[in-house]
């Protein structure tokens, strides 16, 4: 993907308005094929420190899906997407926890939506 484009996507998952980082993420699904290896790493990176700390359930479930999106390319791992566990699960409603849980500990709920861990879990 050419350096505008990808910085454009960064721009908007940043932006203060969760709508914008609703879509952002819904935009970075389009186009995972496109993600050289380091922007697909340093894309699910930024895409995992905004979800730490996302407050509106349905920005939080997008950038999730994105994650698990950019997981398919094989230049994700789970050190890549370590912010997620500075998420408190327990202020989550079930379906996020349990999406978030999967996403660090590699359960076969995500493999099966196409991810590809890079290395195996270094968790539990």
């Amino acid at each position: 993907m050419k350096s505008h484009d990808f910085i454009s996507i960064v721009r908007m998952i940043l932006d203060v308005d969760a709508q914008a980082r609703e879509r952002a993420a819904d935009e970075a699904c389009d186009c995972v094929k496109a993600y050289t290896p380091a922007q697909a790493s340093a894309l699910a990176t930024l895409l995992a420190a905004t979800a730490a700390i996302e407050r509106e359930n349905s920005a939080l479930e997008a950038e999730l899906h994105a994650i698990v999106e950019l997981t398919s390319t094989g230049h994700v791992g789970l050190d890549h997407i370590s912010p997620l566990r500075e998420i408190v699960l327990d202020d989550l409603p079930p379906q996020l926890r349990n999406y978030v849980s999967d996403l660090l500990e590699g359960r076969e709920s995500t493999r099966a939506a196409g991810t590809v861990w890079s290395k195996t879990p270094p968790y539990r």
